[in-house]
């Protein structure tokens, strides 16, 4: 039971820490960054880009820092040891 405790307790931390965790891409000039909750904290458009190119770049923008951010967050994870919660 403690056992459990512990681990709830890392867990927490864990999702504290996740919080500080940012991702910033750039792709045409444009710019997303995401945070570890994997919610968009920022977006900076180019306004010289036509609207299909930056809807483009602003999709390929999220999608990888996404991915990024993601592995990251497994990464600090499996190091934890609590991957097997």
């Amino acid at each position: 039971m403690f056992d459990d405790i512990k681990k709830i307790q890392e867990l927490k931390r864990m999702q504290d820490a996740f919080k500080q965790e940012h991702e910033t891409v750039q792709k045409r000039g444009i710019s997303v960054t995401v945070n570890g909750n994997m919610e968009v904290e920022k977006i900076a458009l180019n306004p010289a880009l036509e609207i299909r190119e930056a809807e483009e770049a602003l999709r390929q923008c999220i999608n990888e820092a996404s991915k990024n951010i993601q592995k990251r967050l497994a990464k600090m994870m499996m190091g934890s040891g609590i991957g097997g919660f």
